[in-house]
């Protein structure tokens, strides 16, 4: 999807009209703090309102940094590193480690490390705001038209700021499912501080977060049992990907339940009973769900601006990032476009070109291709797994463009893949073909050289063709 820079768009300005900024931002999480920064590089008087820090999101708690540094990405992959040793412990006997007695893991020593973590980054953020010269105003900031923003403190008291431009990046939150019992449910903002770990986990939802949650808590030791409506988690990614996942979570000993949807929860004595749409029952310690986000923007009172939503309060914006009100604009998860940080700073640097990932899968490459697509893929045993005897395999694959040559897109799936893939998006950013893999030095020995050395085509498709799968 393109995002694009407006040349000399500046919201027409009644002569003489003064602000009390150049640019007001409502939301300091990745895509906030990356405007407000670039903004005030380029000379503009720059402010910024954010809640209150705490590690669990309300209407009046928040923290700079968002919800990517304080609880998601950052946090979720402390604990991903935490619950990986488990894994690790086994594979090092093969490679001559005895371990001898038990060995334990302390989660409150790992909780603990986590938040003192995310309040350092929160202290971090703050730091590169008042370096850039951006003023921070702390607070929940609500328009009360097109050029001016109304903060309101906890305590009732409120403070108005005009500026020539706003831009809304306030984010999105956890949904819950509407079945009975609700409440007794958890969203991955409590996941990433539960003082108790689970023993054992049910989890609602088949997108990488579920996933992840799931690899987490089983990697900890807990029983953790999976549902999701498709045949397969992680829909929008590669369905080879996906099948590969998918054999490697059930590997590990997680439980998946495809194509199966929970009912209602209710408390007992043993914990959490969980009833199935197809009449299942179980008991529970922790029930999450992780079945999507909604956009924060109820109490932003967009009406009084003319800035528009859709169904599910998604801001609406067009190819620039503008709303339907001309000195408002919006980015990242509030416009529910690609919601993703790496997406909400690239929308925040410039409006310009946003480029996700490294490309396009397979199926994405057929809906938009004019010609055939080639596809090579690589499946192989990693040499550290052929000693530890660990049963996971790694998939590589390249998606091309039969009559350019270009690579279109690629994927992975296995240790290491988001440093391998983050090199290999330069390369298709910058329109490397098929000839350029194939011409370039592989690093041996590694996985990557993978990429490198695929000489032998897996299938040619055509755009008229089904794709492999369709779940």
């Amino acid at each position: 999807m393109a995002r694009k820079m407006l040349v000399d768009g500046e919201a027409p300005v009644a002569d003489g009209e003064q602000y009390d900024y150049d640019l007001f931002v409502i939301g300091a999480g990745s895509g906030g703090v990356r405007g407000s920064r670039t903004a005030a590089s380029f000379g503009a008087k720059v402010a910024i309102c954010e809640l209150p820090f705490h590690p669990i999101s309300s209407d009046w708690q928040g923290g700079h940094g968002g919800t990517c540094v304080i609880r998601g990405c950052v946090p979720k992959k402390i604990l991903v590193y935490g619950a990986s040793f488990r894994g690790e412990f086994e594979d090092s006997k093969n490679f001559g480690w005895e371990i001898n007695g038990d060995i334990n893991f302390n989660w409150k020593k790992l909780l603990e490390n986590k938040t003192n973590e995310i309040v350092r980054l929160n202290g971090v953020y703050q730091r590169i705001l008042g370096n850039s010269g951006v003023t921070m105003i702390e607070g929940a900031g609500s328009l009360v038209d097109a050029h001016t923003v109304e903060v309101s403190q906890p305590d009732g008291s409120k403070q108005r700021y005009t500026a020539k431009h706003i831009l809304i990046a306030t984010g999105s939150r956890a949904q819950r499912v509407n079945i009975p019992g609700k409440e007794l449910a958890i969203t991955s903002d409590e996941a990433l501080s539960l003082e108790e770990l689970p023993k054992r986990a049910v989890i609602l939802g088949g997108g990488y977060i579920a996933v992840e949650f799931a690899s987490i808590w089983r990697g900890m030791g807990a029983e953790v049992d999976l549902f999701y409506r498709r045949e397969l988690p992680l829909r929008g990614f590669d369905d080879e990907m996906r099948e590969v996942v998918a054999r490697n979570l059930e590997g590990r000993g997680i439980k998946l339940h495809p194509g199966t949807n929970l009912s209602e929860l209710s408390k007992t004595a043993d914990g959490i009973k969980v009833v199935t749409d197809k009449g299942e029952e179980l008991i529970a310690d922790v029930v999450l769900f992780a079945t999507g986000r909604t956009p924060n923007s109820d109490r932003l009172n967009l009406q009084v601006a003319g800035v528009e939503v859709d169904q599910i309060g998604a801001i609406k914006v067009d190819e620039y990032s503008r709303t339907s009100a001309p000195s408002v604009w919006a980015v990242g998860d509030v416009t529910n476009r690609i919601n993703l940080t790496p997406v909400a700073l690239m929308e925040a640097t410039c409006f310009s070109k946003t480029v996700f990932g490294v490309g396009l899968s397979e199926q994405q490459a057929l809906e938009e291709a004019k010609g055939d697509i080639l596809v090579f893929t690589s499946s192989f045993n990693p040499m550290k797994n052929s000693i530890s005897k660990r049963q996971e395999k790694t998939i590589m694959k390249l998606v091309v463009d039969a009559e350019t040559d270009r690579v279109l897109g690629a994927s992975m799936c296995g240790p290491d893949a988001p440093e391998i893939i983050q090199g290999i998006a330069v390369a298709l950013k910058c329109g490397a073909t098929k000839a350029s893999f194939d011409s370039t030095v592989g690093i041996h020995p590694s996985a990557a050289e993978e990429f490198v050395t695929m000489r032998t085509l897996t299938r040619r498709v055509s755009p008229t063709s089904k794709p492999k799968t369709n779940l």
